[in-house]
């Protein structure tokens, strides 16, 4: 079955991801590129500056760029949208698509925390999912919006689901994030050179509120947050690539270090076209100065998560994760999130 799709915000570093996470797909079809008004018209080629490490596919490099609006991918027959919209944008577009019918799996952090929207990670919680009859009941429209959480959330909290089953009771976690997850003139050159930015804005919040969503159970009708207590701190590093993640936790049972690098490494992957094998790769106590960002970013083609440096604590146990941020921690996440959407039947 070949299922349609169109990106929305194509010509940034997300929607690039995407374009390259789509070639050859086994069942998706690009069909659509939009971008703004300075951009509609042109060829894809002609209104991107390409950065990705591999070539633009050629079928793509002359596509029509389109307007970011339902009259603009109306010819396209489109079945799916994947929206890398900065959020502001997205508050005020993704909407209009919706409402128009169009399902939409997004990168956009507006919504994430709407009661009625599924804020999914298909490994973890794609039960989640059935929000979308809540949310077309309350919203009165056909279409169904699906989010992935930010970047850092997403790197740190299947490490946490593999490990809930101790009982997970409270998680702190400092993060080493690459200059990618900014966009290209996020941080100047001038601010990252030879430093580090204890700061990203709104950062520590996503991670505190999504996490404990993602975490949650969902009763038919809503999601109740998971109870542990998560705190982050958030800083920019001079990587381009990978965010990097200290993660210290406590729960109610008392587990080893080798019964909770067994729990991540066993912890189940989905049965998706692009989900790696094993989601969660586990360092050995032999090798403690792992994951890196520069040596492990790409595993499973950077849509898994990388693991190490697992030891006890006075009050539980500390360990070290890892994933690629442009991939798996966003165009890849919509990627999946739209893949299940298809295996649920909603597209």
């Amino acid at each position: 079955m070949s299922v349609r799709v169109g990106i929305l915000g194509a010509t940034g570093a997300v929607g690039q991801r995407f374009i390259q996470l789509l070639d050859d797909h086994p069942t998706f079809e690009l069909a659509a590129v939009t971008a703004s008004a300075d951009s509609a018209g042109k060829t894809y080629r002609e209104a991107a500056k390409w950065r990705v490490d591999t070539p633009i596919p050629d079928d793509v490099a002359e596509m029509e760029v389109v307007e970011t609006s339902p009259a603009g991918i109306a010819d396209a027959d489109v079945d799916l949208l994947f929206s890398s919209l900065p959020s502001g944008v997205a508050s005020e577009v993704e909407p209009a698509f919706l409402e128009a019918g169009y399902v939409v799996s997004s990168n956009s952090s507006n919504d994430r925390m709407a009661t009625d929207v599924p804020l999914t990670i298909p490994e973890i919680n794609p039960e989640h999912l059935q929000l979308i009859e809540v949310q077309r009941d309350e919203r009165g429209w056909d279409g169904a919006l699906v989010k992935n959480p930010n970047c850092s959330t997403i790197t740190m909290v299947p490490t946490l689901a593999a490990l809930d089953e101790f009982g997970l009771e409270r998680v702190h976690v400092t993060t080493l994030q690459a200059v990618s997850g900014a966009g290209y003139s996020g941080v100047t050159s001038m601010e990252i050179i030879d430093n580090a930015i204890p700061h990203i804005g709104g950062e520590e919040a996503k991670m505190e509120t999504e996490s404990r969503k993602l975490l949650g159970e969902f009763t038919g009708a809503e999601v109740r947050l998971h109870g542990a207590d998560v705190a982050a701190s958030c800083n920019r590093i001079p990587t381009l690539d990978g965010h990097l993640e200290n993660v210290f936790v406590e729960f109610a049972d008392e587990p080893s270090p080798a019964a909770l690098r067994e729990a991540m490494r066993s912890f189940e992957s989905a049965d998706l076209p692009s989900s790696p094998d094993q989601l969660i790769k586990v360092f050995g106590d032999d090798e403690p100065d792992r994951p890196q960002p520069r040596l492990d970013r790409t595993y499973a083609g950077g849509m898994g998560i990388v693991a190490g440096g697992v030891q006890e604590t006075a009050t539980g146990a500390k360990y070290n994760c890892l994933a690629h941020n442009t991939i798996r921690g966003a165009a890849g996440a919509s990627l999946l999130n739209g893949e299940l959407l298809v295996e649920e039947g909603y597209v």
